[in-house]
């Protein structure tokens, strides 16, 4: 499951149109479980797909502190498997029979695409709604532990007072937007070195 956290003014119902807008045509159909806060969206292959082997994927968005946090699950890929071996085995049995499953071919190679084309759509709305993997808004102040001042991050003391600030300087993780506490050379969402 690859999770990735988006800071900004973005609900996840914004998200959740997005990708069954997106999704729910052609050879798949999508469905929306869940609450305002806490919303999965399930995009599987239509029960009256002509072409393709079936798939299914799970995309759970939540609000968190500041933005969003997006998951999407293990895609479901053995009826693809199955689909693509029936057009491997009837094209070594005749040649000629690849034509007849061009449709299955290009169903197929369209659903193993699924889970990238879901984090395409995902970027699209981020970007639309103007959020990122920065830190929002309010996270990029630190507060001064002696006067309680609000100072921005980067600052080497306190405006107010003059005390240090620290080695507390907050960052995000450039791959999934975690946020990483200082001394961390590796996020402890995603794994990525920093």
């Amino acid at each position: 499951m690859e999770r990735r956290i988006y800071h900004g003014n973005l609900a996840p119902s914004d998200l959740a149109q997005a990708l069954m807008a997106a999704f729910n045509q052609g050879n798949l159909r999508t469905q929306l479980l869940g609450e305002s806060d806490n919303l999965t969206v399930q995009i599987a292959s239509s029960q009256m797909a002509r072409s393709g082997g079936k798939t299914a994927l799970a995309i759970n968005i939540q609000r968190v502190k500041d933005g969003v946090m997006v998951q999407v699950g293990e895609q479901e890929w053995l009826g693809v498997a199955a689909s693509l071996g029936a057009t491997a085995l009837s094209t070594l049995l005749n040649p000629f029979n690849l034509i007849g499953r061009l449709d299955d071919l290009a169903q197929d190679i369209t659903n193993l695409q699924l889970r990238d084309k879901v984090w395409e759509i995902i970027a699209h709305t981020i970007r639309a709604a103007g959020a990122s993997h920065q830190l929002s808004e309010r996270l990029r102040r630190m507060i001064c532990e002696y006067c309680a001042t609000a100072n921005e991050v980067g600052q080497s003391s306190c405006v107010a007072c003059g005390a240090p600030l620290g080695k507390v300087q907050p960052k995000t993780c450039g791959n999934c937007g975690f946020v990483i506490k200082h001394g961390e050379s590796i996020c402890p969402n995603c794994g990525k070195r920093l």
